[in-house]
């Protein structure tokens, strides 16, 4: 299929080119390719979040240093540059630690089982405004003498929950980030929130898999901020641990159906019906293979690509994409084929493309994966409201539904979070075929498979942007909205 079909097909010539052919979940995988980045970074990649202008924040390993990879005027992170950010305030060079994109555009970083390759599971923290490319540093809860590698996520209403990790601690608060402060909030957890992830669910609750308490799961309510449990995964999916030590746990990752799939430290997946709020047993992984600590992300067409090894940080990793039924092998990665799961990351980009980074400390290995399938037109986003003209330099706002996708999208666990669960605007000129990120901020909505309730995001205008006849489109975990025809003054 060329091109010019798919940009026809799907509004947007920066999903179109990652888009060669059809598949839907729940059939046989036709699986993407890897292409290197032609400009590797030149420093120890870790991870890696999308800010709301499009490019790619990247930390360096045991640094406080980051990085900013910046995609072509033609939507190629392939062929992007980087650039050095602001570096992060004294002392704090953090590793395996809660991080978040929030309402704002902001980004929050708190914790880290390492900081400065010391295992003091650290309660530093710090906010990064990517406007003023500044950090600034924010106190750590009242009491908690330990963040380190603690779950977090943001919740539909725009604040950031995260429960205590680094050790059997059952504390949890909510962050304010008008003027940095935390809340303890939350009453009824089961066990601790060491090694457990969170998966944000359509009807805005948080589901977890308990990694001390047998096969139980749990649910948050935002509302109420009780902790009530969602049943047993049946299987067990923690893997054993040992004396002293908490279990491992692989990912959650929302389908675009809703369905919750748990994938296992142990060779074993779940899946949770949020409907029913049932579980059933999911399929073994292939060759022995599991996940305790990894990567996901969520494909345009439904599938997740999942990155696994054999064994608690054991044997070699390998790439499959889930359907939701099964799992089918993907290529490898220069590093992939000799790392663990744990020391691979994955991110979604607005392109439908995933960016991987090795997170070994020694390794410089960024790829990208091109997946060969598409999505239903019914998970686009849909724009109902945008000025017809916008000047460059100014602000607007853009109304529709669906603007922040069916899923949070990409997942590890309590080690790494980079949710993308926000509108991105991209206007594409068409005299010359350029595409530019406004920079988006003050979500009205932070929960996924929002259907029909109105959401509303600003969106900047780029300065340096081309004028003329355009199409603005707004993109969620990779899949464009139709576009809508504007003029740039």
């Amino acid at each position: 299929m060329s091109t010019k079909n798919l940009f026809r097909n799907f509004g947007i010539a920066v999903v179109a080119l990652v888009m060669s052919g059809i598949a839907i979940a729940q059939e046989p995988v036709a699986v993407g390719t890897w292409t290197k980045l032609k400009n590797q970074p030149t420093f120890q990649t870790d991870q890696a979040l999308l800010l709301t202008d499009g490019t790619v924040m990247m930390h360096q390993y045991n640094s406080g240093n980051w990085w900013k990879l910046t995609p072509t005027n033609t939507g190629s992170y392939i062929n992007g540059t980087w650039t050095q950010l602001a570096s992060m305030p004294s002392g704090y060079a953090p590793l395996y630690f809660a991080s978040a994109i929030l309402p704002d555009g902001r980004v929050l970083v708190e914790g880290g089982e390492y900081n400065n390759l010391q295992q003091d599971e650290t309660n530093l923290g710090a906010i990064y405004d990517p406007i003023a490319n500044k950090w600034t540093s924010v106190n750590p809860p009242s009491g908690w003498r330990t963040i380190g590698d603690s779950p977090a996520v943001v919740l539909p209403n725009g604040t950031l929950m995260m429960g205590q990790g680094g050790q059997p601690s059952r504390l949890q608060v909510e962050f304010n980030a008008t003027n940095l402060t935390w809340t303890s909030v939350g009453t009824g957890k089961a066990d601790g929130f060491s090694e457990e992830g969170f998966a944000l669910l359509p009807n805005g609750s948080v589901l977890t898999v308990d990694c001390e308490d047998g096969t139980n799961s749990e649910t948050f309510n935002p509302t109420t901020g009780a902790w009530s449990s969602a049943g047993s995964t049946i299987v067990e999916l923690p893997n054993s641990g040992g004396l002293g030590i908490v279990p491992e746990m692989g990912p959650l990752m929302v389908l675009p159906n809703g369905d919750v799939v748990a994938f296992g430290a142990t060779t074993s997946t779940a899946i949770f019906n949020t409907s029913t709020g049932t579980w059933t047993v999911g399929p073994s992984y292939p060759n022995g293979d599991d996940m305790a600590d990894g990567p996901a992300a969520l494909l345009p067409d439904g599938n997740v690509l999942v990155y696994t090894s054999p064994g608690v940080f054991n044997g070699t990793g390998t790439f499959y994409e889930f359907n939701g039924t099964s799992f089918t092998q993907a290529p490898n990665t220069a590093s992939g084929s000799r790392l663990e799961s744990w020391q691979g990351r994955l991110l979604p980009l607005p392109t439908g493309q995933v960016i991987y980074a090795a997170a070994d400390g020694s390794s410089i290995d960024v790829e990208i994966y091109t997946p060969k399938g598409s999505p239903k037109g019914a998970w686009r986003p849909v724009v109902t409201s945008v000025p017809s003209t916008v000047t460059h330099g100014n602000s607007y706002t853009v109304t529709g539904t669906q603007l922040n996708g069916l899923s949070a999208a990409s997942a590890y666990g309590d080690d790494a979070q980079n949710a993308t669960n926000y509108p991105l605007v991209v206007i594409r000129n068409k005299a010359t075929g350029h595409f530019f990120f406004a920079r988006t901020s003050n979500f009205s909505q932070m929960g996924i498979a929002t259907g029909s309730l109105p959401v509303t995001a600003s969106f900047a205008v780029p300065s340096g942007i081309e004028t003329g006849a355009s199409t603005l489109y707004v993109v969620a975990n990779g899949i464009p909205s139709t576009g809508t025809p504007i003029t740039v003054n």
